[in-house]
């Protein structure tokens, strides 16, 4: 364990680029190199060849060049506590494999969901917010089709949800009529999500946005209007608290609104956002948030944890029933209905076997208190702010938009080149920076035109080291239009 921690700490003192700036075939080569089925070489030869094959390859999240993608610098506290939960190898699922684990992670639920605004809610720790998006869509698909089939007591269903009497048809024709209304910034697994729930091939329905990227609250009621009048069911409303390349939330506020007055699930995904709960300076940017049926959280995005550390949170805890399934072996269910029962947190979770991943988050609030960590979030936004305002004084870029949180979207517009070319740029310069290891940027497309990305989520990153990233961005950018190859213009762009 001593030789792992030397090995990181001389690497994150002396790397000197985002990525290892080697081709694709000689790491391929370098991987099918290594016979597996030879004779181990002995715990120190393994770690020095794990240091020369991966730690030397590696994305380094933690380099100010690095501004790609919504991937952060860990916080020291969370590397240790991952150190600790992998040599206990603690599984939460059930509590005899758990114990204080699992009383734990209730805790850093109950705690999450009081700051939401949850009284009476729950949720559960998951791999990620594609996970988390899921298995909130799972619940309310079940919701709906419980109330269709007449199997939610009849006070309960006009509590929960309301609408027309859909009656018991049978279950194949009411999926084919459910509907999860999201804009086109939302996160690509909802519909995914609608896939693997077995939905129709048309059940995620887009709700246009405004100028600015947000749902259209008017729009989404004009759309459940639609969806009802068409014979078909509302599952769901997904409202996103952080779009992935606009970073925008939506207003969540009179997206409740809608949704309550219609008796429409509502979920948010803050799988971006939802740290601005904690961050002293936009936290009132999540306001209403605290009205959704369910809510998706990163904290290995905002809160600076090793990936994975996500959780979904619901409002009402009795959401989660359909998630329960007793096995004899591991939560049986005469045990489940003792007074004493143990808490078994496989009967919210979509996986058996699962990290005490929660070990992580509890470790750096003890450490570093989740004032400071929301500090840091607004620090990156700060950023973000300031390298928007620093590149719309620049000529030669173009920029999209204002962003809620720390993402930024660019072209290199040089007055000698046309829209079609500045187009072509977009994805050459990315992949140029990258292949080069001097930076990594991402790049994406907003209706139709293609946008330069930086994702800024290193506190510790400043303005001279993103200005030193558009410099290269600029540099490569005019070695390939003067007709240099990509490998040049990444020379070109690295001497910058």
């Amino acid at each position: 364990m001593h030789d792992v921690v030397d090995i990181l700490g001389d690497r994150f003192r002396t790397t000197e680029r985002a990525a290892s700036a080697k081709d694709r075939s000689g790491l391929q080569a370098a991987v099918d190199a290594v016979d597996l089925d030879t004779a181990g070489v002995g715990n120190a030869e393994a770690l020095r060849e794990v240091d020369a094959l991966y730690a030397d390859n590696a994305v380094w999240f933690h380099h100010p060049s690095y501004v790609a993608h919504l991937n952060c610098p860990v916080a020291v506290p969370a590397v240790a506590a991952e150190a600790m939960l992998a040599a206990i190898n603690t599984s939460v699922d059930t509590y005899d494999q758990s114990e204080v684990a699992t009383l734990m992670e209730r805790r850093l639920i109950d705690w999450t969901c009081g700051h939401l605004g949850f009284a009476g809610g729950d949720g559960i720790f998951t791999s990620g917010g594609t996970q988390s998006n899921l298995q909130a869509l799972f619940l309310a698909r079940e919701d709906v089709l419980a109330e269709a089939a007449g199997h939610v007591e009849a006070d309960d269903a006009e509590s929960r949800r309301g609408g027309p009497d859909l009656g018991a048809p049978n279950r194949r024709d009411l999926l084919s009529r459910l509907r999860i209304l999201a804009t086109d910034q939302a996160h690509f697994s909802v519909s995914r999500a609608a896939f693997l729930l077995g939905l129709d091939a048309e059940a995620v329905v887009t709700v246009p946005t405004d100028r600015s990227g947000r749902m259209d609250a008017e729009a989404l009621n004009a759309s459940l209007l639609a969806i009802e009048a068409n014979d078909q069911i509302p599952m769901a409303v997904v409202a996103t608290a952080g779009t992935t390349d606009l970073g925008v939330i939506d207003p969540l506020e009179t997206i409740a609104e809608v949704c309550e007055s219609a008796n429409v699930w509502l979920h948010v995904d803050a799988a971006y956002g939802g740290g601005l709960l904690w961050a002293p300076q936009r936290a009132h940017l999540l306001d209403g948030i605290s009205r959704a049926t369910s809510v998706t959280i990163d904290f290995h995005k905002t809160f600076f944890q090793p990936v994975s550390s996500s959780a979904l949170l619901i409002r009402d805890a009795s959401l989660f029933a359909p998630t329960i399934h007793h096995h004899d072996y591991l939560n049986p269910e005469a045990e489940a209905q003792e007074a004493d029962a143990e808490p078994n947190q496989v009967d919210k979770s979509l996986q058996t076997t699962r990290r005490f991943d929660a070990l992580k988050l509890w470790t750096t609030l003890r450490a570093r208190g989740a004032g400071e960590i929301g500090s840091m979030l607004d620090t990156v936004c700060d950023l973000a702010t300031d390298v928007r305002a620093l590149l719309e004084d620049q000529a030669d870029f173009e920029v999209l938009g204002a962003s809620d949180l720390s993402t930024v979207l660019f072209r290199f517009t040089p007055e000698t080149a046309d829209q079609a070319t500045c187009d072509e740029l977009v994805p050459l310069i990315r992949r140029v920076l990258f292949r080069s290891g001097r930076a990594a940027i991402a790049r994406t497309v907003i209706d139709g035109t293609p946008w330069l990305k930086l994702t800024l989520l290193n506190p510790d990153t400043r303005i001279d080291d993103v200005t030193a990233v558009l410099d290269l961005v600029r540099a490569t950018g005019h070695g390939i239009l003067a007709g240099r190859d990509l490998e040049d213009a990444a020379t070109e762009g690295g001497a910058a």
